[in-house]
């Protein structure tokens, strides 16, 4: 199941990342970027009721698997687990975190931006390694780190887009993680999903032209 899960989220090679959206929302960006080609969600712990929209989302969506971010502790990660959580994603290398991922059986993506926080998080239980955050460095950095790191496999996020993720893949990026220039504020609040959907889609065409 783990590897299952791992498999959704770099085969699709697109996260989608919701944060501050609503839960009944969040469940309509949920519908619009999986028919978009999308194969994994995060919801940010960071948002209200998060773990609401994370049970609602894994009841809706079978072709995708959704999880939990910006985790910050073991506590949380336990807490997004038990919401049916089927990944967790860290902005850094939180050994709490981690464990708790692995003892459960829930991979886990672990926020590093040098190459000695990625071998850490990576010898630490990270099955992925988010390069965090990405747009300070871009894809050159991820290139840098994945040099000496091939055997990591790197999820750059942080003003990731539809410009640029065909460049991260580029770069040897395993997926990358896509929050506003998906999920758009204004167009969320506008009820304008269909934006949604065509964002989702402009990344994951993106992804898929950069891997041919």
């Amino acid at each position: 199941m783990r590897t299952d899960r791992l498999g959704r989220i770099t085969d699709g090679g697109v996260i989608a990342i919701l944060r501050g959206v609503e839960r009944d929302d969040a469940v309509r960006v949920a519908d619009a970027v999986v028919d978009a080609g999308v194969t994994a969600l995060e919801v940010t712990t960071d948002t209200p009721d998060a773990t609401a929209s994370i049970a609602a989302i894994a009841d809706r969506v079978d072709d995708a698997v959704v999880g939990a971010g910006t985790v910050l502790d073991a506590e949380t990660a336990r807490a997004a687990q038990f919401a049916g959580a089927e990944f967790l994603v860290t902005p850094t290398v939180n050994r709490g975190a981690i464990r708790t991922a692995n003892r459960y059986g829930t991979p886990i993506a672990v926020g590093a931006y040098t190459p000695t926080e990625a071998l850490d998080a990576f010898e630490a239980g990270a099955d992925l390694v988010k390069v965090f955050p990405a747009a300070t460095g871009g894809p050159d950095h991820v290139a840098a780190i994945g040099g000496p790191l091939g055997q990591i496999p790197l999820v750059p996020t942080g003003g990731v887009g539809a410009d640029d993720a065909g460049e991260y893949i580029d770069a040897g990026a395993a997926a990358v993680g896509v929050g506003s220039s998906i999920a758009d504020g204004e167009a969320i609040a506008a009820g304008d999903f269909d934006a949604v959907r065509a964002n989702a889609r402009a990344v994951v065409e993106a992804v898929a032209a950069a891997r041919e």
